[in-house]
């Protein structure tokens, strides 16, 4: 009886040291508004903008392409579906990456066909689905505290 008491005592306890413990920050609406998984975690789909087949030779259609390509980032940043955009600054083939707040790649794939660069064949996305923080989905608000000037204008 002692014997199978002093077992039950002991699975318990080592039940109590494999259970996980919870964040004591954790926020659980926080984490319901910004489609938080269990780790904090949720599905993003990663772009990378290449070079596109076709090259504009003209400096104010080019300035004006870019423009609209700015534009249209910043439209799908406030609509929410876009959380990160960037160029990347070695010239290189990869131009830069967007991370977009959905969770297919064809949602992706739609918003991609808005772009204006896209359009014109001057960029091209790979699309992959991505896992990452959630909390990524409050970058564009925080940005906007900290932006001086908008890179659309």
């Amino acid at each position: 009886m002692i014997k199978n008491l002093i077992i039950a005592l002991l699975l318990i306890a080592s039940a109590n040291c494999f259970a996980q413990s919870t964040n004591p920050q954790y926020d659980a609406q926080l984490a319901q508004k910004l489609g938080a998984d269990e780790y904090g975690m949720k599905t993003y789909v990663m772009a990378f903008l290449k070079a596109g087949p076709n090259r504009l030779k003209d400096s104010t259609a080019r300035a004006d392409l870019q423009k609209a390509h700015l534009k249209n980032i910043l439209r799908l940043a406030t609509e929410g579906k876009l959380i990160i955009a960037g160029p990347f600054l070695d010239n290189q083939e990869i131009r830069g990456i967007f991370i977009f707040n959905v969770s297919t790649i064809e949602e992706a794939k739609k918003l991609t066909e808005t772009d204006p660069a896209i359009k014109a064949g001057t960029l091209i996305m790979e699309l992959h689905p991505w896992y990452g923080s959630a909390a990524l989905v409050e970058v564009f608000d925080i940005h906007k505290k900290i932006e001086k000037q908008s890179v659309a204008d």
